[in-house]
């Protein structure tokens, strides 16, 4: 008996997850007959659990997110500390170092959180080149210790 050589035809590729989704829903579908006692059977419109589809959720490259989250904060002109909770702690701070209750404008606690969130955030951006400096994109504890010596801190 002769053997015929076959040719080999490309296949048009699909989402593999996809493929396996439609197999498992076809078994399913074929499992479920009128023979299991009304399990099978299902009203018109409706769905039964087992063939609901889970929408596969998103997922980002690892550093899309914080650039895009970089980006967006460099955007901003908000402040990134939450006033209250930063009012807060101002109080909490100012009575314990004196006995008198002090008042504050709300202009003066402004600026104490315009200047604090400045500070924090020129620490960390001197912390991220010593980062890379360190041949590093990752800011370690060590790169804030040098940033705050080297500022005499």
């Amino acid at each position: 008996m002769a053997r015929i050589k076959q040719k080999n035809t490309a296949k048009k590729s699909t989402n593999q997850w996809s493929q396996t989704l439609a197999r498992q829903l076809e078994t399913k579908r074929s499992k479920g007959g009128k023979g299991k006692g009304g399990k099978g059977k299902h009203l018109k419109g409706k769905v039964r659990k087992e063939e609901r589809v889970k929408k596969k959720t998103r997922r980002w490259r690892p550093g899309t997110v914080a650039l895009r989250e970089i980006r967006r904060y460099q955007k901003s002109v908000e402040n990134l500390i939450p006033r209250m909770p930063f009012q807060r702690l101002v109080r909490e701070i100012t009575q314990s170092l004196s006995v008198e209750n002090i008042r504050y404008q709300t202009a003066a606690l402004m600026a104490l959180q315009e200047a604090a969130e400045a500070y924090i955030v020129n620490l960390f951006e001197n912390t991220n080149l010593l980062a890379i400096h360190a041949r590093r994109v990752t800011i370690m504890p060590r790169d804030m210790q040098l940033a705050l010596r080297i500022r005499g801190e």
